[in-house]
């Protein structure tokens, strides 16, 4: 399941549609990262740059021009080179990239400066995200100060420079029919991953032992790598918040916090799901954990056309605070616990994020200054937790240590939501259960 090139080429007119006349747009691709020495981390494409041409190899560039007609789409790669391409993989070059990827025009990377400054001379506005690409960003300015030059002999240069942010962080928010059913297949994907994390899990396996199945699950059904690093918190590492360290032994009696969601053709799947080691919730554990489910439920629910987006947040809070003081965790006037942020103590984070190519995606969360309203296309987490630190003297010993997150993603539809990742249980008679048969 893959992005057609119809829907890049979409993506790429909608953009130059938003630009202004006489405008040019500069979007760069990732380059590989070295790991140690001459190795290197495993590439993965810049997401604005693939959101744009679905092109995967490093080292490139695409420079938008919009005309009244459809505009035109240059980009610039690596050429062929058969000597390196035996040792590091093949090459599309300029000729596969207009083949391939629905350039006009492409044109080797080696000729990126003596090219720029005729594609830049005579425009008006330069859309281009400064400030993310140090190297590029010398560039851009001595392509600019090379047609400054020129000034004489009636060669003009951008006036104006815009971050191309906001137009196209603005689009990417909102997903097309296509992203929406890759987000329901990695949301699919990853809810089967956490499943089998619940079936093999046991006391004496050691957090990295029960990533390596979630990344199994991942591998063998067309997700090469996770979305980000998996989070695998047994017992007291389940209270911080990004532990990727995964390297202690899973204890008896002990929740396990996995956090984890597959990548599937650059779109990220999300789930954080709690569950007891051995198969079976304590009284504590079961208190705070149906606390949160609860919470977590009503988020959801709240979600629909119209809803500013920190309203769901404020439902997070307000459940989880009136939750702990049911509990004895907290004591006091609900609405002054609230105020004075004292559940900050136990809850932490925000409700959740949008989601997309970037597990914590693009987009504003506020528009002229005001909190933004949901709106059908948007997919974004619903993560509410509670967090009881090993050293919190504040309460009896017996909640202490334990970290409960419950996440999945949600797509805003016309009526309401929609859950993608519903396929990894969350109950406590569904998790008990389904562990009991695994045992």
């Amino acid at each position: 399941m893959r992005i057609s090139q119809s829907g890049f080429a979409l993506r790429r007119q909608q953009l130059m549609d938003k630009m202004s006349p006489g405008s040019v747009a500069i979007v760069p691709s990732a380059s590989e990262v070295t790991r140690n020495r001459d190795v290197e981390y495993p590439f993965r494409q810049d997401s604005d740059f693939y959101y744009l041409t679905g092109f995967n190899e490093p080292d490139a560039l695409l420079v938008l021009i919009p005309s009244p007609s459809a505009g035109q789409v240059v980009i610039f790669c690596r050429d062929r080179d058969p000597e390196m391409e035996i040792w590091h993989g093949y090459r599309a070059g300029p000729l596969g990239v207009c083949n391939q990827y629905g350039a006009d025009h492409a044109y080797p990377i080696g000729e990126l400066d003596e090219r720029m400054v005729e594609l830049l001379q005579g425009k008006d506005r330069l859309y281009y995200s400064i400030g993310t690409h140090e190297s590029l960003d010398a560039q851009v300015q001595g392509w600019l100060n090379g047609i400054r030059k020129n000034s004489r002999l009636g060669a003009t240069s951008p006036s104006e420079m815009v971050m191309l942010d906001r137009l196209l962080h603005e689009q990417r928010l909102f997903k097309s029919a296509e992203e929406a059913d890759l987000m329901r297949a990695a949301g699919r994907i990853s809810a089967e991953a956490h499943v089998r994390a619940m079936e093999v899990c046991r006391p004496g396996l050691t957090e990295y032992q029960l990533e390596a199945e979630i990344t199994h699950h991942f591998a063998m059904n067309g997700c090469r790598l996770p979305a980000y690093s998996s989070i695998v918190g047994g017992g007291d590492n389940a209270c911080v918040l990004h532990y990727t360290e995964n390297q202690d032994v899973l204890k008896e009696g002990d929740l396990v916090l996995i956090d984890a969601g597959c990548e599937l053709d650059y779109y990220a799947g999300d789930i954080t799901r709690t569950f007891p080691v051995s198969g079976k919730f304590s009284a504590e554990q079961k208190a705070l954990y149906e606390l949160v489910l609860a919470c977590q439920l009503a988020c959801i629910e709240a979600i629909r056309p119209g809803v500013p987006w920190i309203c769901i947040h404020d439902k997070s809070v307000e459940v989880l605070t009136h939750g702990l003081i049911d509990l004895g965790l907290l004591h006091g006037d609900p609405e002054e616990l609230i105020e004075t942020g004292a559940y900050r103590a136990f809850y932490m984070h925000r409700i959740g994020h949008w989601l997309g190519m970037d597990v914590h995606d693009v987009g504003d969360y506020k528009v002229d200054g005001e909190w933004r309203s949901l709106e059908p296309g948007m997919v974004l987490t619903v993560e509410p937790g509670i967090y009881v630190s090993p050293q919190n003297d504040s309460v009896d010993e017996k909640w202490r240590g334990i970290g409960i997150r419950i996440e999945d993603d949600v797509l805003v539809t016309e009526d309401g939501y929609e859950v993608l990742s519903a396929a990894a249980p969350k109950g406590v008679a569904e998790i008990e259960a389904l562990m009991s048969r695994s045992a």
